[in-house]
């Protein structure tokens, strides 16, 4: 798996499942409509404080949205605000997924060639849905159709950190994509 972002927490849902999501992502969710009575930097910040605490002091990276949730209302009622945060995502969370190795396996002979625009393609496909979380998996089973190898070699080591590292770059250089979580496994 791949590491988690320095921007993002894994926040565990009700569903069980876990979400990578930044804080400007979660401050929203949670606040819904009581986020309109502050200002919007107001709301991003307090929610970058509570998220520092968790990343960076307690060392977490996977924490509930009751207790992110709960943590973000104390200190916005130290600054004199009578909220409520919703303790629980209501909204589902839009969420598609793409198979790598079919996408190599579609690359036919020219392998890489087709391979590395088709992966462009995906990732734009499903940015245009505006989704929160961007997931492509059957990376380890796409290196090695990509390579023909039988065995884990250096040479599919370094294959796989190319395909991760374009795939970031394809998820950041289009518009929006801030706004969406991007997991590869």
């Amino acid at each position: 798996m791949i590491a988690l972002a320095s921007s993002c927490l894994l926040f565990e849902l009700p569903s069980g499942e876990n979400v990578p999501l930044s804080a400007e992502m979660i401050s929203v969710e949670l606040m819904g409509e009581a986020a309109m009575s502050f200002e919007p930097e107001f709301v991003r910040d307090a929610a970058a404080a509570v998220f520092h605490y968790f990343r960076n002091d307690l060392g977490r990276e996977t924490v509930s949205v009751g207790e992110f949730a709960e943590l973000l209302q104390k200190v916005l009622r130290n600054f004199g605000a009578n909220i409520h945060c919703v303790k629980e995502l209501s909204l589902p969370i839009a969420k598609l997924e793409d198979d790598l190795q079919a996408l190599a396996r579609q690359s036919g002979e020219v392998r890489e060639l087709a391979f590395f625009p088709r992966v462009r393609k995906a990732v734009r496909s499903q940015l245009r849905v505006s989704p929160r979380l961007v997931r492509f998996r059957g990376l380890r089973d796409c290196v090695f159709h990509l390579t023909g190898a039988r065995r884990w070699s250096p040479r599919c080591e370094h294959l796989r950190e190319q395909v991760i590292e374009y795939i970031r770059q394809c998820f950041g250089a289009e518009p929006h994509s801030h706004r969406a979580a991007l997991v590869v496994e």
